[in-house]
C-alpha cells in the first residue's frame, strides 16, 4: 500500500494545550519506519501550519476558534482528497478531534457514501446549542452528519458529509445528556463500553463494519486515543476510566484490517504533556499498524 502521512497539530478545538505536539510524539514513536517495515511505501508530507490559540480571538464562546478551525479543515480536506485521487491511503495525525472535520470531508469528496467508525470515549455529537464547553472537538461528528451550526455543517457548500445510518461509535462511556438525546433522535449506532463488556469486542466490531460498510464505498476510521482505558493511554486530554483494554483495541483494529474496506484513517488526541514515557504515542503507532495489516502471526 502507498501511504501518505499528514500531520494536523490542531489544539484549537480543545481547551487543553499539548495535543498540538501529538504529531511529533507519534512520529518520534516511529510511525513511518514501522509502516515501512510492514512493506508499505510511506511518504510523510509534514504538518499543516496551525495558528496559535494565544494570538487568535476565541470568537463565539459556543463555537470557540470557529474561523481558523474551518480554514484548516478546508486545507486538510483538499490534501486528503488529492491523496485519494492519486490512489494512495491517507493517515492523518492529530491534533485534537476537530481535525476529523477536514479528514472526513476530504474522504467524502471522493467516497460519497463512506461510512465512519468513530472509536472514542465520547460521541462528539454536541452542537452549539447543546455544548457545555464551546469546544468544537466535541461537535465534529454531529457536524459531519449535517447537524449543528451551519458554519460547520455546510463547509464546502454541501451537507451532510456522511449519512447517519453509516456512522458507528465504538467505546462510548461519557455522553452529555443533550448529546444522548441527539444521538437517539438521529438513530446513530452507538456501541458503549457496557455493550462491549456484555457481547465482546469481536462481535461489536463485526457489527460495526456491517453498518459502516453498508454502502460499499469504504470506511473511514477515526481513532481517538481516549477510547482506551487511561491505564493503557494516559496521555489524553479527556481521560475516562473503564475504556478499551490493550488487546480489545488491537483486536478492533485487526478486524477492521481484515474487512479490507478501510480507505483512510486519523488518530487523534495524543497529548505528550500528559503522557508517561511517550506510552500513548507508542500505542497509537501500534494500533495504526494493526489497522493496516500487522498481525501476531
Amino acid at each position: 500500500m502507498r501511504i501518505r502521512v499528514i500531520g494536523a497539530p490542531m489544539d484549537l478545538g480543545a481547551d487543553r494545550r499539548g495535543v498540538d505536539i501529538g504529531t511529533s510524539a507519534i512520529r518520534y514513536a516511529g510511525i513511518n519506519e514501522r509502516l515501512r517495515s510492514l512493506g508499505h511505501s510511506v511518504k510523510d508530507m509534514g504538518n499543516l501550519v496551525i495558528p496559535q490559540p494565544e494570538i487568535q480571538p476565541q470568537g463565539n464562546l459556543k463555537l470557540k476558534y470557529l474561523d481558523p478551525i474551518v480554514g484548516i479543515s478546508k486545507e486538510l480536506s483538499t490534501i486528503v482528497t488529492t491523496i485519494l485521487q492519486e490512489g494512495e491511503f491517507p493517515v492523518i495525525l492529530g491534533g485534537d478531534h476537530s481535525i476529523s472535520l477536514g479528514s472526513v470531508w476530504g474522504v467524502a469528496n471522493v467516497h460519497k457514501n463512506v461510512g465512519v467508525i468513530w472509536v472514542d470515549a465520547h460521541a462528539d455529537f454536541n452542537t452549539d446549542q447543546s455544548t457545555p464547553s464551546g469546544n468544537i472537538h466535541g461537535m465534529i461528528l454531529a457536524a459531519l452528519a449535517g447537524i449543528g451550526h451551519s458554519s460547520l455543517t455546510t463547509v464546502g457548500g454541501w451537507q451532510p458529509k456522511i449519512h447517519a445510518e453509516t456512522i458507528v461509535i465504538v467505546g462510548a462511556r461519557d455522553l452529555d445528556r443533550a448529546e444522548q438525546d441527539l444521538l437517539r433522535a438521529h438513530s446513530i449506532h452507538v456501541f458503549t463500553m457496557s455493550e462491549i463488556d456484555r457481547v465482546g469486542i469481536s462481535e461489536i466490531m463485526q457489527r460495526a463494519i456491517v453498518i459502516a460498510g453498508q454502502q460499499n464505498d469504504g470506511i473511514h476510521l477515526s481513532l481517538d486515543m481516549d477510547a482506551l482505558d487511561p491505564k493503557e493511554a494516559p496521555g489524553v486530554g479527556t481521560p475516562v476510566r473503564g475504556g478499551l483494554t490493550y488487546r480489545e483495541a488491537h483486536l478492533a483494529m485487526e478486524i477492521i484490517a481484515d474487512s479490507h474496506q478501510l480507505v483512510a484513517m486519523d488518530v487523534v488526541e495524543v497529548n505528550p504533556i500528559l503522557d508517561r514515557e511517550n506510552a500513548t504515542a507508542l500505542l497509537a503507532v501500534e494500533l495504526v499498524l494493526s489497522a493496516l495489516g500487522k498481525k501476531i502471526l
